[in-house]
């Protein structure tokens, strides 16, 4: 939204808001909410100072929040080789064959998406047949969920790691990866930043006017996020950020987050205590189903992860950890408890520290997250990929596949929900999110659309502490924040058919959503952040 629209009266639609549950226009003053109300109020309010807004129906919505995004890798893998519908080795190599014609002799091949748990022969490729499809350049090819990859030849030797522990063929996990991702960074700045600018403005045609940055040292490292935190703040959806190093003492946490010459939301995100369900690098009590002997790894124990979470609660500052696996979310709980026996529960809670992911968890581990004032920054898609018969989680946990991504569970325990995508792992789809709450595979977990929906948008200003509690709202005051959408149809949704009956009774002024079971998610027409716009599709013309 330019300078020149100072008043936007937006009409003729929907509008999603407690305020008024039936409201059908919105006027937005320079980036705040002025007034909700009817298409009849809205007449009377409309004046030739204002730009006109005909919503022909649309719904006005806050717009989302992703609180788990990788935006350089987002940025990468959007430019990247797309190895999702492979289905063997044969045609992913095909697929690196293809992507590697046009490509300079010294560039580095990247791919993104392959999943061998999707395949009938999950056997992978060696190194030379990687590097032969791919001309002898240095590939990197990432798994889906970006805690293995397949390199070639030329990547191992750049990377130092040869036949290094960590390797399989190959595939590299552990320590080889990110000396794998090492070697094949980009390093100039310009490339960097025209990553960052895909992923943006492919987030803001999407509904997000926020996102959520999880980097480390290990992962896209420390020159991407001050590129990305350095840029003009006007530039796309506004970009929070942790950065995932571990500290053993409060004065070791001021001086990393002083060192990093750009501000950060905490020490926390995708500091790892363990790895990922499909590259079998999570940490579980139990063996893997389909590899005995196997329980993943922790790359942290109790007694760091204590001594991380008592420094940043001395200083009142976030931490966190990415967890998955049963046992690996014990390590993170002995950790809570022994910091709290350090520097008191009080100060624990007060920092309020977020876990990522935390895809397995008994109701005793809820009540413990709870107690503790901890966020789960959780993924839905994830269940929707991976959840339900014969899928990648059966396939890895057996019977113990029930009951992942326990939303419902964290819901009941008084566990604050934010959720995200980890694109590039899963896509940033956020009608295709709230709909895998409301359909999760196991029905005990389902959570409504509603639910869902807050998860996804005032939750995660609330995750990271963001001063105005009026974010991620529709209500004068507010910042104007929203997203405009084409829906087939707008209804209440939850996973109860008795709530639902009530919930869709005017007298529940319950706000209404688009529906989800139908054919095609909603359209994004329009998003703006703060009173600017950041996307408007060729589909939605303004006067």
């Amino acid at each position: 939204m330019s300078d020149e629209r100072k008043l936007t009266l937006y009409r003729n639609g929907s509008v999603y808001s407690a305020a008024d549950p039936f409201a059908s226009a919105m006027l937005v003053d320079g980036g705040t909410v002025a007034w909700i109300g009817s298409e009849q109020a809205a007449t009377s309010i409309a004046d030739d100072r204002m730009t006109i807004v005909d919503l022909d129906g649309a719904l006005v919505a806050p717009g989302f929040v992703d609180s788990h995004v990788h935006v350089g890798d987002t940025g990468t893998a959007l430019a990247s080789v797309d190895l999702t519908r492979v289905r063997s080795a044969a045609e992913l190599l095909d697929g690196v064959k293809r992507g590697s014609r046009d490509l300079p002799p010294d560039a580095v091949l990247r791919g993104f998406g392959w999943d061998e748990a999707t395949w009938n022969d999950p056997a992978l490729p060696d190194a030379a047949e990687v590097g032969r499809a791919a001309g002898g350049r240095r590939a990197i090819l990432e798994r889906v969920d970006a805690h293995s990859a397949l390199v070639s030849p030329a990547v191992l030797e750049a990377a130092g790691i040869g036949a290094a522990a960590g390797t399989d063929g190959a595939r590299v996990v552990g320590d080889a990866l990110y000396a794998a991702l090492e070697a094949t960074r980009p390093v100039d700045d310009d490339e960097i930043v025209a990553a960052h600018s895909r992923a943006l403005s492919h987030a803001a045609s999407r509904g997000y006017v926020a996102l959520v940055e999880q980097a480390s040292p290990r992962l896209a490292g420390l020159r991407d996020l001050q590129l990305l935190l350095g840029r003009d703040p006007a530039d796309g959806p506004e970009v929070f950020a942790y950065w995932g190093q571990a500290v053993g003492t409060a004065e070791e946490a001021r001086s990393v987050l002083d060192g990093l010459g750009v501000p950060v939301r905490g020490l926390a995100g995708d500091l790892n205590i363990d790895g990922s369900i499909g590259s079998r690098t999570a940490r579980l009590s139990e063996d893997y189903a389909d590899a005995p002997g196997s329980r993943g790894r922790a790359f942290l124990g109790a007694s760091e992860i204590a001594a991380h979470l008592a420094a940043v609660s001395e200083i009142g500052v976030q931490g966190g950890f990415h967890v998955i696996g049963d046992a690996g979310l014990q390590l993170a709980l002995e950790g809570l408890r022994r910091a709290a026996d350090q520097v008191g529960t009080a100060a624990v809670r007060a920092a309020g520290h977020r876990l990522e992911h935390v895809e397995m968890a008994s109701d005793a581990d809820a009540a413990a997250l709870a107690e503790y004032g901890v966020t789960v920054s959780a993924q839905p898609l994830f269940d929707a990929t991976w959840g339900g018969p014969g899928g990648l989680y059966e396939k890895r946990l057996g019977a113990r596949h029930a009951g992942m991504n326990p939303f419902l569970r964290f819901s009941s325990a008084g566990v604050p929900l934010a959720f995200g995508s980890d694109s590039p792992v899963c896509a940033q789809s956020p009608w295709a999110s709230v709909r895998a709450c409301l359909t999760h595979s196991d029905p005990a977990q389902r959570i409504s659309a509603r639910a869902a929906f807050l998860g996804h948008t005032r939750a995660g200003w609330r995750a990271v502490k963001h001063p105005n509690p009026l974010m991620g709202q529709l209500v004068p005051g507010a910042p104007a924040s929203f997203a405009v959408w084409r829906a087939d149809e707008l209804m209440v949704q939850v996973a109860d058919e008795r709530v639902q009956a009530w919930s869709t009774d005017p007298r529940a002024r319950t706000p209404l959503l688009p529906a989800l079971d139908t054919e095609s998610l909603p359209e994004c027409l329009e998003t703006v952040h703060e009173g600017r716009l950041l996307f408007r599709s060729e589909q939605f013309p303004v006067e």
